[in-house]
């Protein structure tokens, strides 16, 4: 069965049928089994952990020239511009 979400994404739901081949397929699957609860409360969350404080995203309008230097440094090159941003709020405090 398909729904469509608020945001009109296609959703397919299984029918009882597929739902019950899936799980004959995992009860087959000598290396399938379910995590306990005790499992559960072991696990950490997946990804970096959330930043003491956190940035602020924003919309900036740079100079191609600003762009290309700090793109040519290479990965990273927006820490450095807000690194470079930083150090000139540092430098100019009054």
């Amino acid at each position: 069965m398909d729904l469509t979400t608020n945001a009109d994404r296609k959703v397919y739901l299984l029918s009882d049928e597929e739902d019950t081949k899936i799980n004959a397929g995992i009860a087959a699957d000598p290396d399938a089994r379910e995590i306990m609860d005790e499992e559960f409360t072991r696990m950490r969350p997946v990804g970096r952990p959330k930043a003491q404080s956190p940035k602020e995203r924003i919309s900036i309008r740079l100079s191609p020239e600003v762009m290309s230097y700090f793109r040519n440094t290479g990965k990273g090159w927006q820490t450095r511009i807000g690194q470079a941003l930083k150090d000139y709020v540092l430098a100019n405090k009054g």
